[in-house]
């Protein structure tokens, strides 16, 4: 069908610019609301007869004459028929309809991926503080960031993942303090722990093997603890490498990996820092106030100037951000993008001012953001909000402890970024049709129960004679199946993932569907294999999908 999609698509285009020259450009198909109006829709006539200053009927009229004269609409098309103001809407033939199963049988795990075009991006994401355990909203982020690296790689992409570690400043001294005064023995609730300090539990199982003369180590770096709790500056060093490793086995858990870590110290120690901030001073784009520099960013559409080095000499935090930033257009990334949490809002505008106010070729709009928000977690009717490990709010581990890795990707994206996400675990643990990757994981597992049952080679499918696959069950799950190239392109340019969990959704419910109305494992020969075909089909593209969102497709369940 992709290819029936092509032909039509092509001969659509060479039919408006017939009517209106330069209007095939924006030659495009919608999926009809309503099924039973066709396959394709088009609507095209209605956008054309203002500027052609005619009825939009007549247009539609037109048209439809000329694409039924085209060799592609007489290959493909059963009937194009004209409704309300000027909507085409297209039936296709039932040959159209039965490629797409040869497609997917044909493309295997490629089926819906575009060629590598050799343009590359980096997604920055998680970019955890390592001064406590991932909470579930960094879960929400690592689960997007994956995923949107993963729509990207099919699109034909070379993706760079990228962690941010915020190692530098004031929150790192209140980690090492914390961890000081409970290896001092002191502890929250006592008179002298201070109201900033760190709860958790997490940091007394810090100071105690810090205590102990443990040696932690991290992605990049190794550390054995002095012992001595005087020594401020060793347990800086422990506790970073310390909380570190214990992130990395978070998302070893959940199964996501990063090409780089990059260390926010390093922008200070390569001088990058300072770098920026003599540039914006050069090029004019500062001034002193108060005692404060200060950069004109409402040069750049900020709603006020920002402070860029405070009066006791320090800089605020979207100083380093601008120097990172920098190193991302220095190493190649013209497309960048961040997946922060909804309250690094107001850091956007700041940040692109100080990009174009530094000078060095960074488009406007760079970097894409995606925001999301946070995670309510609700567990026997109740929300959960703390942890007894993190002292102030559950963690990506105690979820995946709770429910699986599998469960926890799906249901963090199975909305939009930015939407409010209430986390049900007791639906997560649910084996029924409202745990939505249950049903879709089910769906999988069921097909692969028939083809096992049937016991034949899978691959010998592919020439299957499709002809009889007409019941209407089967040309609705085709139609699915047509779909989903176009939907992964769609959700990658939107970086909008939640728009993969809808369609696995509607693909799953296709097939339960088809299940119920058609036996597969006929006696008919040619009737069986056309009918596993179909489902062997579906089941590539839920394996397909469910890998883009990192979940696995289980063959039993």
């Amino acid at each position: 069908m992709l290819q029936a999609k092509q032909d039509l698509l092509a001969a659509l285009a060479a039919g408006l610019d017939h009517l209106s020259p330069g209007a095939g450009a924006k030659a495009a198909f919608e999926s009809p609301k309503v099924a039973a109006h066709g396959d394709l829709a088009c609507t095209a006539a209605m956008q054309l007869a203002k500027p052609l200053k005619r009825n939009p009927r007549q247009v539609a009229e037109e048209l439809r004459a000329g694409l039924l004269a085209t060799p592609a609409f007489q290959r493909w098309v059963d009937a194009v028929e004209i409704a309300g103001p000027g909507f085409l809407n297209i039936r296709l033939k039932n040959a159209a309809k039965q490629d797409v199963v040869r497609e997917v049988l044909a493309e295997g795990a490629g089926f819906g991926q575009q060629p590598l075009h050799g343009r590359r991006i980096l997604v920055e994401f998680v970019s955890a503080n390592p001064t406590g355990p991932l909470h579930v909203g960094h879960g929400r982020q690592a689960a997007l960031g994956d995923a949107i690296c993963n729509l990207y790689a099919t699109q034909g992409w070379n993706v760079h993942r990228e962690f941010y570690y915020n190692d530098a400043g004031v929150q790192i001294q209140t980690l090492a303090t914390s961890v000081q005064l409970r290896a001092r023995g002191l502890k929250p609730g006592d008179a002298e722990w201070p109201e900033a300090a760190y709860n958790g539990d997490y940091i007394q199982d810090i100071a105690d093997d810090f205590l102990a003369g443990k040696t932690v180590k991290s992605d990049d770096r190794e550390f054995t603890a002095s012992g001595d709790p005087a020594d401020l500056d060793g347990i800086r060093l422990f506790a970073v490498a310390y909380l570190r490793h214990e992130q990395d086995l978070d998302l070893q858990a959940f199964a996501v990996r990063f090409d780089q870590y990059y260390l926010e110290s390093s922008l200070y120690t390569t001088g990058k820092v300072d770098a920026v901030v003599q540039r914006l001073r050069d090029a004019g784009k500062t001034y002193e106030h108060d005692g404060a520099l200060w950069l004109k960013s409402t040069d750049y559409g900020d709603d006020k100037d920002r402070v860029m080095r405070k009066g006791d000499g320090s800089y605020t935090y979207f100083v380093p951000d601008v120097a990172y930033h920098i190193t991302k257009w220095e190493r190649g990334f013209t497309k960048v993008v961040n997946i922060q949490g909804t309250d690094h809002h107001g850091t956007i505008a700041r940040v692109r001012a100080g990009l174009q106010a530094a000078g060095v070729g960074i488009p406007e709009g760079y970097p894409d953001y995606v925001l999301h928000t946070m995670v309510r977690v609700m567990r026997g009717g109740q929300e959960v909000k703390i942890s007894k490990r993190a002292g102030s709010y559950v963690t990506l581990r105690d979820l995946v402890e709770w429910t699986s890795k599998d469960a926890v990707r799906f249901f963090l994206l199975s909305r939009k970024p930015d939407t409010e996400y209430v986390f049900d675990v007791d639906l997560a643990l649910a084996q029924n049709n409202d745990n939505p990757v249950y049903y879709v994981q089910y769906a999988h597992a069921r097909i692969c129960s028939v083809l096992a049952a049937w016991g034949g080679d899978v691959g010998s499918l592919a020439g299957a004679d499709l002809s009889s696959l007409e019941h209407p069950a089967a040309q609705a799950l085709m139609l699915q199946l047509a779909r989903y190239p176009d939907m992964l392109a769609a959700a990658a340019a939107d970086f909008a993932p939640h728009d993969v969990t809808f369609y696995l959704r509607e693909l799953a419910a296709a097939y339960h569907s088809y299940y119920d109305s058609e036996r597969i494992l006929v006696d008919d020969e040619k009737l069986k294999t056309a009918r596993l075909a179909l489902v062997a089909a579906v089941a590539q593209v839920l394996h397909n999908g469910l890998g883009v969102l990192g979940v696995s497709a289980p063959a039993k369940m």
